[in-house]
């Protein structure tokens, strides 16, 4: 059984099947571009974000350490860096630092966690008269 088309919905139908072919080229060029533009080249610099899980955990705990004023001149001081270097890792999140600095930044948080842990907790005034 045919049905009767209108010429100019002949016409729109065949623009559409155009229309949608190129559509379709474009999105496979833009998901091939996509993932090569998302592959990291051999020796390329490893960036803060979704594919860093790790880092953005430990940059988070840092973050949390860093309270007192001078605390990432301090700790900029313990890495070796300079102090911008120190706000792009764990203010801005914008790098990462290498291996040698992120094994420092680990003895550096359990040796602020111990000491820490080995400072006495004042809850109140002690009564001398006892």
């Amino acid at each position: 059984m045919s049905y009767y088309q209108h010429p100019q919905l002949v016409a729109l139908g065949a623009l559409l099947d155009v229309l949608s072919e190129a559509a379709r080229e474009t999105a496979i060029a833009a998901q091939k571009n996509y993932r090569a533009r998302r592959r990291k080249s051999i020796g390329a610099t490893l960036r803060p974000g979704p594919d860093t899980p790790l880092w953005n955990e430990l940059s988070k705990i840092t973050a949390d350490k860093l309270l007192r004023y001078g605390d990432k001149a301090n700790l900029a001081r313990e890495l070796g860096v300079p102090r911008q270097r120190v706000h792009e890792y764990f203010v801005s999140q914008t790098a990462c630092p290498d291996t040698e600095r992120a094994l420092r930044l680990l003895i550096w948080l359990v040796k602020r966690s111990n000491d820490f842990e080995s400072k006495p907790q004042v809850r109140g005034k002690v009564s001398r008269n006892t």
